[in-house]
């Protein structure tokens, strides 16, 4: 039967309203409206053209449904500025990205989940300093923030997500902990929206604050857990202006910005320093270009699998046809690492026989 829910999600991943959908298919807004409700099932050919207009397969429509990231449940950082068609497109790549998941899962065994709730501790710095010691991290910096979530059994995806509004967000979902990341955004900014969306993940899975208090919570914890107070503290006793900032922060991989924030933290420099700096980075565009960039971290879990799926003849389009969403789709969710499996006319299904077991060191 035509699933209403795959119609809604689909149009929300395109980002078109009902009234964009029905005049680009050719159809009433009153009957895309009952086509979305369910009111009434849309004969083939009418399905067709809405499949054609979305980018999907008609097949896709006829699945069953399919887990949408609760809007109260995800967690974004710029919900006052995002609009809401932007924020739905990232909630529907979140759905696809729970297909692409579970595919996955049939075929290997992901790292197992050893994320901790840290609700308890008195503040997010507190919550930060106990997970690096529950994971021996010490205080050293962390090398990959990507590839040490992955270790810790994260699913972390990417977004592809031209608008600046969305910046990453986080779910859990059955238990296993999920986190989106838009690449669009300079590598030092998506390395900081990775531990913040740690911090969402061990401070507020069984609920507590909620809107500017939860994000000032796992900016907390983000700043603390990349930059831990007694390591820079030691490297950085005095700051000799922006320049010492921008030759320092190399060594944990944040924006000149993060850094500044925490020195100001640290009480390492006062209110005006901080203001100083601040005026002189927003001077030199370096809230949206970042000097002396790092590498964008990637994923190690998605290299894997798809050099072992490459390995067994299995393409993305292969994947693409299982789940019966667009390939263009799969390759935003991994950090464009599909480009591993460029062999074509591959065996679907070929890995069915075997599970394979994936091994990370963690960062």
């Amino acid at each position: 039967m035509f699933n209403p829910a795959r119609l809604s999600l689909a149009r929300h991943r395109a980002g078109l309203s009902k009234s964009q959908l029905a005049e680009a298919a050719r159809v009433s807004r009153p009957a895309l409206h009952r086509y979305e409700t369910g009111a009434t099932e849309p004969a083939a050919d009418i399905t067709e053209r809405i499949a054609d207009v979305l980018g999907y397969p008609a097949a896709f429509f006829y699945g069953e449904s399919v887990d949408q990231p609760p809007r109260d449940a995800a967690s974004f950082r710029s919900m006052s500025h995002m609009l809401a068609g932007d924020r739905d497109a990232a909630l529907a790549a979140g759905s696809l990205a729970f297909m692409v998941s579970d595919w996955v899962e049939t075929l290997f065994d992901l790292p197992e989940i050893d994320l901790h709730d840290l609700s308890d501790e008195r503040t997010p710095d507190h919550a930060a300093r106990a997970l690096r010691e529950l994971w021996g991290l010490g205080e050293k910096p962390i090398r990959n923030m990507v590839h040490l979530l992955e270790a810790k059994g994260v699913r972390v995806f990417s977004l592809v997500e031209e608008t600046r509004s969305v910046d990453a967000f986080s779910v859990w979902r059955s238990n296993k902990p999920y986190i989106f990341l838009n690449t669009v955004k300079t590598a030092e900014h998506s390395r900081f929206d990775a531990a913040h969306e740690l911090g969402h993940l061990v401070l507020h899975k069984h609920g507590g604050p909620g809107g500017r208090a939860a994000e000032d919570e796992a900016n907390r914890f983000a700043s603390s857990f990349l930059m831990p107070s007694a390591d820079v503290r030691a490297r950085i006793p005095i700051v000799r202006g922006l320049n010492h900032i921008i030759a320092e922060k190399a060594r944990w991989k944040v924006s000149v910005a993060a850094l500044n924030y925490r020195l100001r933290q640290l009480g390492i420099t006062s209110e005006w320093e901080n203001r100083q700096l601040c005026i002189q980075i927003a001077r030199n565009g370096y809230r949206t270009a970042e000097p002396q960039g790092i590498e964008r971290e990637t994923s190690v879990v998605w290299e894997k699998v798809f050099g072992g799926l490459r390995k067994e003849r299995i393409t993305k389009h292969d994947i693409s046809a299982a789940l019966h969403i667009p390939a263009a789709e799969i390759d935003k969710l991994v950090f464009g690492l599909t480009r591993m499996m460029s062999i074509e006319g591959g065996r679907q299904g070929a890995a069915s026989s075997a599970r394979g077991k994936l091994s990370l060191v963690s960062g």
